[in-house]
């Protein structure tokens, strides 16, 4: 007997609420019967249904996750020993952090700190393009009581840090390669407003439209990387079906704000973390990045803020 696609989307719910508990809590010592828990099935079927929808046993992708996270705060300049960022990622025996990095990466720890920093990621010609532009010059708006920059980055409409509410989010999660395709996105999104707008969640004060990304591109493969495209709701709403609802924790974050063409958003990532970041005083926190949509895409257009957050360096 073939599920119904009803029974399917329970199931991808389910496993989706074990991967929003495992990202908010990766330093944790999880355990089986815990992860059935937050999933609503029995232990003794929790693992097979983990692995027959993500490929996976729930043991590899925590390793997984984790590994990769330790890889992103490296990349990212984290000033705290290799060391110290393995214990931060839930690794307590450094000898099996070692061990284990070497073996998903092909490198050791060291080495990748050493040769696999972001900036080692750009192309030759986006870090010539970089090095060409100005520095972002910082100075203090006293309308908005914030941090904010000047750039010459032609695409770069404004740039600023500042703290973003605490958001519930409704969502439609993605696993798997999703650059550049915007059918995909465009399905992700149909799909969703066809849930919310019989329910009155879409538009009215505060309403925003996001996307969130849950992993690195930089680090994780293709195959793994993990994205929702988000609608915020009240915190009662109700989901169901493929719908998840997660919360983002109010934070602090650099919102740099950009209006670009289809094949133009890896470009703005990439001046984020390649120019605006090295000039800032700042480094990224380990929470989730995501875009935000403000306006409606005109001509071929988007205006998006891309949002990551930020701690001091």
């Amino acid at each position: 007997m073939t599920p119904s696609p009803q029974t399917g989307d329970i199931y991808k719910a389910r496993i989706n609420k074990v991967l929003d508990y495992i990202d908010r809590n990766y330093e944790k010592q999880f355990t089986l019967g815990e992860l059935a828990g937050v999933a609503n099935f029995s232990r003794f079927h929790f693992h097979r249904i983990f692995q027959a929808l993500m490929h996976e046993t729930p043991f590899q992708f925590i390793v997984r996750v984790r590994l990769e996270k330790a890889a992103y705060l490296m990349a990212a300049g984290r000033r705290e020993s290799i060391t110290a960022i393995a214990m931060t990622v839930g690794f307590t025996d450094i000898a099996v952090f070692s061990r284990n990095f070497r073996k998903h990466f092909g490198i050791s720890a060291t080495r990748y700190l050493k040769e696999k920093c972001r900036s080692g990621n750009l192309s030759q010609t986006d870090r010539n393009m970089q090095q060409a532009l100005p520095a972002p010059s910082m100075y203090f708006c006293p309308e908005s009581q914030t941090l904010q920059w000047r750039t010459n980055m032609k695409m770069n409409k404004s740039v600023e840090v500042r703290e973003l509410p605490k958001m519930t989010l409704a969502y439609i999660r993605h696993i798997g390669p999703y650059k550049g395709n915007e059918k995909l996105f465009e399905s992700l999104w149909n799909r969703l407003f066809t849930w919310a707008g019989p329910r009155g969640l879409i538009g009215g004060p505060g309403f925003t439209a996001l996307v969130v990304y849950h992993d690195d591109p930089n680090v994780t493969t293709e195959d793994k990387l993990r994205m929702s495209v988000s609608i915020t709701v009240p915190p009662d709403t109700r989901v169901d079906g493929e719908v998840g609802k997660m919360e983002l924790e109010a934070a602090l974050y650099v919102i740099a704000r950009f209006e670009v063409g289809a094949d133009e958003f890896q470009q703005a990532w990439e001046w984020v973390y390649g120019q605006w970041f090295p000039a800032s005083g700042y480094q990224p926190d380990d929470k989730p990045c995501f875009e935000m949509y403000p306006e409606e895409p005109r001509d071929g257009k988007f205006i998006v803020d891309i949002c990551v957050p930020v701690k001091a360096l």
